[in-house]
């Protein structure tokens, strides 16, 4: 005969809940791990959207790209060790990226570069968090698809199929011993209720101590992100496009930000700097007058003249709005005039040039005037993007000069940006990985001729690489003094 034997029910059943959920887990495509590995490990240099090449090549599709698993992996692992071989892939490779050596990640397994690729080409496909967003329109700020892959929503119908069968095995158990006790002669016990097993004493534990796993986990994690920003696009006073100026034109982008060679800012680029090229070039190829003029605005350049206006400081808006609307509207007839619907209707065309001056004026107005100060002339109060915690110490000129550090690093693809924003987290354990990953590009620079160990080991082949990490880049005092 078998006998039921009363059992710590809660126990077991719990044990059982954490073995279903461990294993739910372990049976899905960890995409998210393969995200965080991304962004760890590639994001500096491959375009996240991965249909876009940046400092490296665009990801999209990389698997198929290959001979093999085995030798993309390898590649990864060591792509030097691979060209060595005479592939002729990886070799085509090199050369087409100008002979440009990839960071070696030697440690990762083969499950984590699984996720990594799964990453990669579920974004590709659009099938892991949504299609990726391109900086293509003007209106697009670039800020970052949000991507859900296992989501929290998942979690929690998961959780809550689980604590129904958890249940439901309770009940069955009660039910099992009270057959047991009354085959025994014993008297039978009381079934327990779903409210009996939901108060019981193991379940109550258990809520608590899950409430503080889950509370602990999410002020830690709020408290790390605190002050993040990344995606982070804000409308500024003048739309400036980035695409204009360090795509189509290719003005590099330390003729703009020159403090960034020489200094710890990249500085913002004085009004006088736009000056250099914009004295010339009095109209955009996007906005026409409207956002040049709010440059001549705060500077006091009368762009009819072509001189600079005196007393400009002591001027009010009053004062100032005619001289723009006058160049505003003799621009709109000017450019205008020509136009079939404005051909037998000169009335028209003055009323429509009136209107865009005054709406120009106003736009100026609203961008440029605060309530520091009564009028539009001053300093252009850009929106700061990127700003670091004040006792984080960063270098530009460290990084751009030393290191010969592309800006695009760090910041991203600026140059196909309509409206800039902050493309790398800048967290501690980005920078860190940056640190461990990123060679020191000792050929012909004078700034690491002091380290004559590692010169002598690169030379006698002891040594491949020298990474940032191997010059002291780890050193809490180096950013935290």
């Amino acid at each position: 005969m078998i006998r039921f034997t009363t059992i710590p029910r809660m126990k077991h059943l719990f044990s059982l809940l954490f073995v279903l959920f461990a294993f739910s887990l372990s049976a899905q495509p960890n995409l998210d791990e393969g995200k965080a590995l991304f962004r760890n490990n590639c994001a500096s240099c491959h375009n996240k959207t991965m249909k876009d090449d940046m400092t490296g090549p665009a990801l999209g599709g990389v698997q198929e790209r290959w001979e093999s698993e085995e030798l993309l992996y390898a590649w990864i692992r060591n792509s030097s060790a691979v060209i060595a071989t005479g592939d002729a892939y990886s070799v085509g490779l090199y050369n087409q990226w100008n002979k440009s050596v990839m960071t070696a990640f030697p440690n990762l397994t083969d499950d984590q570069i699984a996720s990594v690729l799964g990453y990669i080409d579920g974004v590709y496909k659009g099938t892991y968090g949504g299609a990726p967003q391109t900086l293509t329109s003007a209106g697009d700020s670039g800020a970052e698809t949000k991507e859900s892959g296992l989501s929290t929503p998942f979690f929690i119908v998961l959780f809550l199929i689980l604590g129904i069968l958890a249940v439901a095995l309770a009940r069955i158990i009660s039910n099992l011993n009270r057959m047991a006790q009354i085959k025994e002669g014993a008297a039978p016990g009381q079934v327990a209720t779903v409210k009996d097993i939901l108060t019981s004493r193991g379940v109550i534990g258990f809520v608590i101590f899950a409430l503080v796993i889950i509370g602990g986990f999410t002020t830690v994690n709020n408290a790390i992100s605190l002050g993040r920003q990344q995606g982070y696009a804000p409308d500024q006073p003048i739309k400036f496009s980035h695409a204009v100026h360090a795509g189509q034109q290719q003005i590099d982008c330390q003729y703009c930000h020159d403090g960034a060679r020489r200094s710890k800012h990249s500085v913002i680029p004085a009004t006088n700097t736009c000056m250099n090229c914009h004295k010339a070039i009095k109209k955009g190829s996007v906005g026409g007058t409207a956002e040049l003029s709010k440059i001549y605005a705060s500077i006091g350049y009368d762009p009819t003249t072509d001189k600079y206006i005196e007393n400009y400081d002591e001027m009010t808006n009053e004062e100032i709005k005619p001289i723009f609307v006058k160049y505003a509207k003799e621009t709109f007839l000017k450019d205008k005039a020509s136009e079939p619907k404005y051909a037998n209707s000169e009335s028209k065309l003055e009323r429509d040039a009136t209107k865009e001056a005054e709406r120009q004026w106003e736009n100026i107005e609203a961008s440029l005037t605060n309530p520091s100060k009564e009028s539009v002339g001053g300093a252009i109060e850009w929106v700061r993007i990127h700003n670091l915690p004040d006792h984080v110490y960063f270098n530009h000129a460290q990084h751009v000069t030393v290191g010969k550090i592309a800006c695009q690093t760090c910041h991203g693809p600026v140059e196909k940006m309509e409206v800039v924003q902050q493309y790398a987290p800048l967290s501690m354990g980005w920078c860190i990985n940056c640190h461990r990953q990123t060679e020191v590009q000792f050929a012909s620079n004078e700034y690491y001729d002091q380290y004559e160990t590692y010169h002598k080991e690169l030379k006698a082949g002891k040594r491949e690489v020298v990474t940032v990490e191997d010059i002291g880049g780890l050193e809490c005092q180096k950013c935290h003094y």
